[in-house]
């Protein structure tokens, strides 16, 4: 069994409000979830407007299939007009 630790600090230079923000995370990990069947949280800067922090999770029987899903999901996230990818970090367990 392996974990795959995903860290993402987006930048989000549109929003105005933390209900804004909120709206556009919630669409982007319900996307996330619903095509890698990942886990997705929002895991600090919660009181930012601008700023987000998300983890996603997976589980496999391999470390070449958690670097694969979670590469596409940078990928996803690297698309997303409203967002931008400032850093990640990958870790296997």
């Amino acid at each position: 069994m392996v974990v795959g630790l995903l860290e993402m600090d987006l930048y989000l230079p549109a929003t105005s409000s933390l209900k804004e923000k909120r709206g556009i995370l919630r669409s982007l990990k319900d996307r996330i979830r619903s095509k890698f069947n990942v886990s997705v949280a929002e895991t600090d800067n919660n009181d930012l407007w601008q700023r987000a922090q998300l983890g996603i999770v997976v589980v496999t029987n391999s470390s070449g299939n958690a670097n694969s899903i979670l590469s596409k999901v940078i990928k996803l996230v690297e698309k997303e007009k409203r967002i931008q990818l400032l850093d990640y970090r990958l870790q296997f367990m």
